[in-house]
């Protein structure tokens, strides 16, 4: 592996200074990212949010992902909750080896795949050999 090992994370909630419009919990998604020899691909765990609620923007080298979840206001009192709704914010920089224009997303069952695509400086090549 490299010089820093990635570590499984629990469903962890964003501390900011900012305020958020919404009053719920905002939390960091976790991810997974693959590559390819023409491509990364994230995937994004953001159970609850619609596709109307997902949000990406790319601003210089910063993609920003957001997804909003409807809130639900259940009959009765809560006796026991273990799992909490709310936001999610996350946020990349991306170097100058993808692709900004062919950016992709799709999202099925509560989890966001973006694929990113290499720059075909990015890509690897085989360089032939000619003789003199």
């Amino acid at each position: 592996m490299t010089d820093k090992e990635l570590q499984i994370q629990e469903k962890q909630e964003l501390q900011t200074g900012s305020e958020s419009t919404r009053n719920v919990p905002i939390f960091v998604p976790p991810v997974d990212i693959y590559e390819t020899e023409n491509e990364l691909t994230l995937l994004a765990d953001m159970p609850g949010v619609p596709i109307d609620g997902v949000s990406i923007d790319l601003n210089d080298d910063q993609l920003t992902i957001r997804g909003a979840v409807a809130l639900e206001n259940g009959d009765g009192t809560v006796l026991l909750r273990e799992y909490s709704t709310g936001d999610f914010y996350r946020q990349f920089t991306l170097s100058n080896k993808i692709d900004r224009e062919k950016i992709e997303a799709s999202m099925k069952d509560g989890v966001l795949k973006v694929v990113l695509p290499k720059s075909d400086v990015a890509k690897p090549r085989k360089i032939a050999v000619k003789t003199s």
